[in-house]
């Protein structure tokens, strides 16, 4: 394996602190670093349609509903997981760009269902298909067999940090 950062921070523990295993490292700070390089690369690309990732993250999460594309803020508060402060404050600021809109529920007077607009929509699909676009350029660096297994491990990965972190103490 080519040696990167990583692999270098590894090394000098090794020789600091060889009584530690520091093999664990490789995995995480890996997956911590790159964490730090995609999301870099998922700004640039959202910032040419003027959106941040919060922002695509709810017309995103709107967008895969299906129509009538909407959603109840309790719902979407848990699909984008916020708290409901955040949420409210979010759906704010993309109902007054004209992206959201609150619609009365039929069921239940008191209660309201968001959903987006005819621009967010013309908007969201033109951000998808670049950001889409974007993670198939990232991912062309590792081939498909190796692209398989980094998935694989990562779902089983974070399914059991998610269940633990979920668990009661």
């Amino acid at each position: 394996m080519a040696s990167d950062p990583i692999s270098r921070l590894i090394d000098q523990w090794k020789r600091e602190r060889p009584d530690l295993d520091a093999s664990p490292m490789g995995l995480v700070g890996r997956v911590l670093r790159l964490a730090v390089l995609l999301e870099r690369r998922v700004e640039a690309t959202l910032a040419r349609f003027d959106l941040t990732l919060w922002q695509f993250d709810v017309l995103a999460t709107l967008r895969r509903s299906g129509k009538p594309y909407r959603l109840s803020p309790t719902q979407l508060m848990r699909e984008v997981m916020l708290s409901s402060g955040a949420m409210t404050n979010r759906i704010d600021r993309l109902e007054s760009r004209g992206l959201v809109k609150r619609c009365p529920e039929p069921a239940d007077r008191r209660s309201v269902q968001i959903e987006l607009t005819p621009e967010g929509k013309r908007l969201v699909d033109r951000a998808i298909a670049a950001r889409f676009e974007e993670a198939r350029e990232v991912t062309r660096f590792i081939g498909a067999h190796d692209r398989d297994l980094l998935e694989r491990g990562l779902s089983r990965l974070l399914l059991a940090l998610e269940e633990q972190t979920s668990a009661p103490p």
